[in-house]
């Protein structure tokens, strides 16, 4: 007798009730759910969605404390360039960019692949990039206690540039910053650091 999977059964429910949703969509614009190209779009697109809010059922801070070492070093650590794709919580269209990440160590380091993990994780959850920010910075803040936290986010929003005002080429920028980067001098040279990544 095979073990009983609840997470397995749940998924199908789940996917099954989006994939619903989506023929309702689907119908309500208009479209033709026997075409060829559209029979199958409902599920694909109850997956996908399944996929990218799949942070909601993630702890990101349980992510950090299981790969946290002991280490006496007290110079700034920084990972740029991590790239990110969310949905926007206003119109479920994507908006995507770059985080850059500052800690300052206080006893403990956190294996680096886990800082794009928390990203990603808050990242797949509909978001606003105010809160996203917020989100990153407050978890290394409370798991690591550094000595300081710094996040800058820039990202295109696609409800920017599809819809509304279309505005192509804008780039939206925000930064969160704690401990000792609420220090002008610590904050600047995390910034100098980045800055040939900033527009």
């Amino acid at each position: 007798m095979g073990s009983y999977n609840f997470s397995e059964e749940y998924d199908e429910i789940v996917t099954n009730k989006l994939k619903d949703n989506f023929t309702n969509i689907l119908t309500g614009i208009g479209e033709d759910i026997d075409r060829e190209g559209i029979v199958k779009t409902p599920e694909r697109a109850a997956k996908a969605m399944q996929f990218l809010t799949s942070g909601h059922g993630e702890d990101p801070e349980a992510i950090l404390r299981g790969a946290m070492f002991a280490e006496d070093y007290k110079d700034m650590v920084v990972i740029k360039d991590i790239e990110l794709y969310s949905l926007c919580e206003h119109h479920i269209l994507p908006f995507f960019g770059k985080a850059h990440i500052a800690y300052i160590p206080n006893g403990h380091i956190v294996g680096l692949s886990k800082i794009p993990r928390v990203v990603d994780v808050f990242a797949r959850r509909l978001q606003v990039q105010e809160r996203l920010t917020h989100d990153i910075l407050e978890c290394i803040n409370n798991t690591l206690k550094p000595q300081g936290v710094a996040v800058v986010i820039e990202a295109s929003h696609m409800c920017m540039m599809m819809r509304g005002v279309q505005k192509q080429n804008s780039v939206t920028t925000t930064s969160g910053f704690r401990g000792q980067f609420e220090k002008i001098e610590t904050r600047n040279e995390f910034m100098k650091l980045i800055s040939s990544d900033l527009s």
